[in-house]
Parts: structure tokens; sequence; C-alpha cells
């Protein structure tokens, strides 16, 4: 193995083609062995179009620290980075927390070839971290129940009986540690506002945060339509923010269709200059 690394040069080639190459790789390992959902890599379209939506709709120059709460690989984090760094700030720091080891290994892995400022941290995130207030935030989300009743007490978004969603407590937890004014960018559940618990996480998002947007991704992405996705805009109260008049919602037409896609891009371009600019 030492052999074959000593013949692997990478000193000239761009951090996104190392990113690609270390994704393509882990995506064979993915199939020959079957790993489960909340272990597998953000695609890259959906990292893309989320890295899209934040040049939009942020300031990108003035982002210059981006923490992901479930950071895994690190697919989703790089990404968005790199997308950043092209327009935005060339000295981004990100933050990565996740309780993983395993997945933060390929992470640091990943970001040291892309030379990227990444700090990770082993650790669960729904307890303090010890991360900064950030300008962005973005995860694509484990889905499903938090085990530890204790760690959620002092959540708004906790269960009032049983178990919490994770995602719930996550999303929470993000808008803790960003500055007012800030993004949360999350991809979630489709179905985030149909559950028991959507009353009381509407209730909370409404006293820290303006919701600004929830695009579901195209169902062909989906074998199961009860497994479809969507990314929520989320914006931190404070600063000059202010709750968009009209609220961004739809869904993104199919990929393969070039001209209907490019048009409804057009579309939250214009969305964001109406409501938030």
């Amino acid at each position: 193995m030492q052999k074959i690394y000593q013949e692997l040069n990478l000193q000239n080639v761009k951090p996104e083609i190392i990113r690609q190459i270390i994704q393509l790789s882990f995506l064979k390992v993915i199939r020959k062995d079957a790993i489960q959902a909340n272990h597998q890599m953000t695609p890259d379209t959906i990292g893309l179009i989320m890295a899209f939506l934040i040049e939009k709709v942020t300031k990108i120059k003035e982002i210059k620290t981006v923490f992901d709460p479930a950071v895994g690989t690190a697919n989703l984090l790089t990404t968005v980075m790199n997308q950043l760094k092209v327009n935005g700030d060339k000295d981004i720091v990100g933050y990565g927390i996740d309780n993983d080891e395993d997945m933060l290994e390929v992470a640091s892995v990943s970001t040291e070839l892309q030379h990227l400022n990444v700090k990770l941290y082993h650790q669960d995130a729904v307890t303090a971290l010890d991360i900064p207030q950030c300008d962005l935030a973005i995860s694509d989300l484990p889905i499903g129940y938090y085990p530890l009743d204790e760690n959620a007490k002092n959540y708004q978004t906790r269960a009032k009986e049983g178990h919490s969603y994770v995602h719930h407590l996550l999303i929470e937890q993000s808008m803790n540690y960003l500055k007012p004014g800030a993004f949360g960018v999350f991809l979630v559940p489709s179905s985030l506002f149909q559950t028991k618990e959507s009353q009381s996480f509407v209730k909370w998002i409404q006293s820290v945060a303006y919701l600004q947007g929830l695009i579901n991704l195209p169902a062909e992405l989906f074998a199961n339509p009860n497994a479809q996705k969507s990314i929520l805009l989320l914006q931190r109260q404070g600063g000059d923010s202010k709750q968009a008049v009209k609220v961004l919602l739809g869904e993104f037409p199919s990929f393969k269709d070039k001209a209907k896609f490019a048009s409804f891009m057009d579309d939250i371009s214009k969305w964001v200059t109406t409501n938030l600019r």
C-alpha cells in the first residue's frame, strides 16, 4: 500500500478533483459493503445545488467560517467550501462534528489532501460544542430518533414523550452556533412538517429564526417516494435579517431537463432579489 501511495502525485491537482477521486473510491466501497444510509456520502448533484443556493442567498465574501454538525466523510462540507472559495474568502475555515470515528478518518484524509482548513471533532453534536459562532451551517442530516433523552432535555425541539427526532435536535443545535443573520442550509426529509412534532418544531423556528425556504429535490432521485428529501433554508434572527415576504417553496425539475432546470434557477435568483436584498 505504501508503494502505491508513493506513486500517487497530487501536488498539482486541484482540490475539487481530489475530492471527486476520494468520493468515487468511497462509492465503490459503499456498494461492495452495503453501508447503511446514514453513512453514505451526499451525492455531488445535491452538494452542488446546496452550494449554489448558499451563493445566492448569502453574502459569500463575508462567509469565513462554516460548520457541519453531522460531517461524516466531509464530502458535503468540502464540496461547499471548494465552491465558496472560488468567489468568496480563500481562507475559509470549516468545522466538522461526528460521533463516528471511521467516518471522521475518511474526512481527515480528504480535507488534508484537499489542503482545506477543517477542524474535526469526534463527539456527539447534541452536546456542547467547542466551536465559535459561525457564518454558515450546512448538513445532510441523519434521520431517525436520538436515543439519549437526558442530552435532549434542554432542547426546545425535543419530543414531549419518547425519543426526539435527531434531525430536529441538530437543526436547533446548529442555530445555536450561528451568528445573527447567518444561514443554516440543511438536507431534510420532505415530510419534515408533516409529523406530530411539527407544530412545536415550527414554534421553535419562529422564536429564533426565519423560515426562508423549503425546496423539494426531484422525486426521480429517490427509489422510495417516502425517502424524498428537501433543502431547508433557515436564517437566524438578528443583524439585517428579515422574514421573506414570500417563502421559497417548490420542487426542482428533473436534472435531465436542462431548460426547465435553468429556468428554475433563474426563478430562485429573482426570488432572492425580491425577498432578501
